[in-house]
């Protein structure tokens, strides 16, 4: 189910956002957790663990008891290992429209990624902040 989007915070779905930070998002062990759970290794195979002891190790393969013993997550691609360039879970849904994969259970920092908040997560490239600047500046 989606979650609604307050009036004042709009957002195209234009997908930009994901396609630029997407490689950079990093799960809480509690997004881990859940994901283990539900059985969500089509997740789960996208992420790596680097545990206390310095040994990377793909969330795929880790139990629950594990994750008190993860220092960080990382996305990887899992056919190569190296870093992934775009979220994987980003689909597009129509030529300018794009949408989460798994919006019901996605990471906590992409649930909480505002790019309206100046001076944390402000996005400057957003259309929907460029839109409501310009309907801004009209009123002015």
């Amino acid at each position: 189910m989606d979650r609604p989007e307050p009036e004042d915070e709009p957002c195209e779905q234009c997908g930009l956002c994901c396609r630029i930070f997407g490689p950079g998002i990093t799960p809480t062990a509690a997004n881990v957790y859940l994901w283990m759970d539900q059985g969500r290794s089509d997740i789960l195979r996208w992420f790596v663990a680097f545990m206390e002891d310095g040994t990377a190790v793909p969330c795929s393969a880790l139990s629950s008891g594990d994750l008190g013993n993860v220092v960080s997550f990382e996305m990887r691609n899992p056919a190569s290992g190296e870093y992934v360039t775009v979220c994987p879970f980003l689909r597009r849904v129509a030529r300018n429209r794009y949408l989460c994969g798994i919006h019901t259970v996605k990471p906590e920092m992409c649930c909480t990624y505002q790019p309206w908040v100046w001076g944390e997560t402000f996005f400057n490239r957003c259309p929907a902040l460029t839109k409501a600047d310009r309907k801004c500046r009209r009123s002015l």
